[in-house]
């Protein structure tokens, strides 16, 4: 018998899941420790550990391991002091953006602080060519200066963005050598190591971000892998990344951008896994966790891919108010409040959810740990669709009367009662969900109508058949261990790396001498990344894909060729395959204007890992194990309450209902029912 171990820090709870070779699993999940974030994992994984009565020594298979570390530095501005060294005469990058205006009629608009001050901002002469020609190369004097007054600055990190060093990255490759010898202490990148693409801005947001985080994720990653060893885990850590593959622990430190939305992108690749298993083509994945609720649309059982994406934002459902990342991940959006988000009254006297959360310190006011705030999970328990003594198992109690409380307090601030207070909750949050994932799903040209809902995160399976009802959808699938099925995600997927560079050309004049150059490097470099994990480069794949679009146009279309382009060097072929995904979006073509292609992609992937699922046992039919007063849907209801463990393969229960496991509960409302699927999959459907 060999194990293999996941983990995911989340912002309110920390999941683990321990696999052993037969397909069983042992799960737990603990709370969040943000003053230290490996208290919290090897407590969890202390705790599953010992529930399957082994010991890490047994642990021979992958320690893969999805945190928020990065997002939090991000969020909270906690990180060292970062320089940005840039071309001469473009210290303003970030501060002047990109000139969008997300909201054109605000005029008092906001944008995030550039984690960069002006003070550290480094004007520096040199200057590569659009074409790529070194007009002015870096003098060692110069180079000199920079060093002494970046150190005098007191930077702790430095990202290197200059003009065009996408065309070519010597000169920022020669600077970050130089200052690397004069000051050993401080975390350099280059934009060009990073995110080698087009438009100035993003790319030094980018590096920026990257250096930002070096200082944090670096040592963070160093401690886990001292920490696993000393524990006596016979392997390194992989790490998860945005773009849905796990590398490294010492590729992803030096790409800590990369890792932002890692927890996230391992559900979404969860449930790609079970609609492989369940033979569905088409769904929707809903991560609704502590924090934040997340979805994902899943096409040819595959996750959209996204190149740029925001964090930090000033406004959280504004895109374009945050700070821009243009690196490869798994195409998410952020579609609510989370469990622990909390409820208030504005100026204007309307009930609001979120966007601030209470986390998990002080957390809810349920927690009982000194939250004075209504949240989500605190109207979960008004309304009886949790039991304040089987959260968690029991293993974490619940205070009803400080949960009370609080939903009293928010009740009189508009004038209702408890109850009504929770349900109005319960309502908002539902809407906003499925209202952004309309918007996010209209957006890429997917009709989301019909669209069976994949639910899982500790609130998900709550609240998953009301935001279906609103997408009109009749179908809602709650996978085995929901509540840590972004963990279970990391076990799953291959590892990985996607790579881009930007080369801006007509396809109609493509230079395939070129085209083999800069394919071939992002290939080697992508095989060299998977080797750090252990895979060899007989194992790897190559997948090759490209942003293109009509001459003109300011935005792209990414699609990934069904063959590598290199081999039969047919444009007619890359031709057809942007007009196909063009048409898909809009409908149109304007096929008498030539087609740029702007960035080329390569997704360097490892095999898949094996995973058999360990048989259901052959159980009777469970009934009720108790009935509960839900005020969910009607006041006062009498609903009955299963155990999920006990309900038999083929098994259908009628709404309304509770569902109920150690670490989520799935809510039934009146007019759905629910079967137990051959893999223990909660089926439920409407009418």
């Amino acid at each position: 018998m060999t194990y293999s171990l996941a983990v995911d820090i989340g912002g309110t709870f920390t999941d683990i899941v321990l696999r052993d070779s037969r397909g069983g699993l042992s799960v737990d999940k603990t709370l969040t420790t943000h003053h230290d974030l490996l208290e919290g994992f090897f407590r969890g994984v202390d705790s599953v550990l010992g529930k399957a009565g082994i010991g890490a020594s047994a642990v021979e298979g992958v320690v893969v391991h999805a945190t928020t570390v990065v997002t939090n530095a991000l969020i909270e501005r906690k990180g060292l002091p970062t320089a940005l060294v840039v071309t001469e005469g473009f210290s303003d990058v970030l501060s002047i953006r990109n000139e969008h205006r997300y909201d054109m009629y605000d005029p008092q608009i906001e944008f995030p602080e550039p984690l960069v001050t002006r003070e550290l901002t480094f004007g520096f002469k040199e200057r590569v060519l659009a074409d790529g020609t070194v007009a002015l190369a870096p003098s060692p004097q110069d180079i000199a200066e920079l060093a002494a007054e970046i150190r005098a600055s007191g930077a702790r990190a430095v990202a290197i963005c200059f003009l065009n060093s996408f065309a070519n990255p010597n000169n920022e490759a020669l600077v970050a050598a130089a200052l690397s010898r004069e000051l050993n202490d401080v975390f350099i990148c280059t934009s060009a190591e990073v995110a080698p693409q087009i438009r100035e801005y993003q790319r030094a947001s980018t590096a920026t971000v990257n250096a930002y985080a070096m200082p944090i994720s670096q040592p963070y990653l160093k401690r886990l892998s001292d920490r696993l060893r000393i524990e006596g885990f016979a392997n390194t850590p992989l790490i998860m990344l945005s773009s849905g593959g796990v590398v490294g622990a010492e590729t992803a430190g030096r790409n800590p951008v990369r890792m932002i939305e890692s927890g996230p992108a391992a559900g979404a690749l969860a449930a790609c896994h079970y609609a492989e298993l369940l033979g569905i083509d088409r769904l929707m994945s809903f991560d609704m966790g502590g924090t934040t609720a997340k979805a994902c649309l899943i096409e040819n059982r595959t996750p959209l891919i996204t190149g740029l994406f925001e964090v930090d934002r000033r406004y959280r459902f504004r895109e374009g108010s945050g700070l821009p990342v243009t690196v490869p991940s798994i195409d998410l959006i952020e579609i609510g409040a989370g469990g622990g988000s909390i409820a208030h009254v504005d100026d204007l006297g309307l009930l609001k959810v979120g966007p601030e959360s209470a986390g998990s310190n002080p957390g809810p006011a349920c927690y009982g740990r000194g939250g004075q705030n209504a949240t989500v999970t605190d109207a979960d328990l008004v309304l009886g669709l949790i039991d304040a003594k089987n959260f968690l198992g029991g293993d974490m109690s619940l205070d009803k009367s400080a949960c009370d409380a609080a939903m009293e307090r928010l009740g009189e601030a508009l004038g209702l009662n408890a109850v009504q207070a929770a349900r109005g909750i319960y309502r908002i949050v539902t809407e906003a969900m499925a209202s952004a994932a309309r918007t996010h799903a209209t957006d890429r040209g997917v009709d989301y109508r019909g669209l069976p809902l994949f639910a899982f995160g500790g609130a998900g399976p709550l609240h998953a058949c009301g935001v279906a009802e609103l997408l009109q959808s009749t179908s809602v699938i709650v996978p085995p261990q929901s509540s840590v099925l972004s963990a279970f995600g990391t076990l799953v997927t291959p590892v990985r790396l996607d790579l881009v560079r930007s080369d801006l050309t007509r396809v109609d004049h493509l230079d395939w001498k070129r085209v083999d150059r800069v394919i071939g490097d992002l290939e080697r470099e992508g095989i060299s990344a998977l080797g750090e994990s252990g895979c060899s480069a007989a194992d790897v794949t190559i997948l090759v894909g490209a942003d293109m679009r009509y001459v003109g146009q300011q935005h792209e279309v990414t699609i990934i060729f069904e063959t590598d382009p290199r081999r039969s060097r047919d444009t007619a072929a890359l031709t057809a395959q942007f007009e196909a995904a063009y048409r898909t979006l809009y409908g149109v073509n304007p096929s008498h204007v030539p087609i740029e292609l702007v960035t080329w992609r390569v997704i360097a992937r490892g095999p898949l890992p094996h995973f058999d699922g360990q048989a259901r046992p052959e159980i009777a039919s469970g009934a009720p194990k108790r009935h509960r007063a839900v005020h969910a849907w009607e006041d006062d209801q009498s609903v009955p309450v299963y155990e999920r463990a006990t309900l038999a393969t083929g098994q259908t229960i009628a709404g309304p209902a509770i569902i109920e496991e150690r670490e989520t509960t799935t809510a039934l409302p009146p007019g759905w029912s629910a079967t137990i699927d051959a893999l223990g999959c909660i089926v439920a459907t409407k009418g």
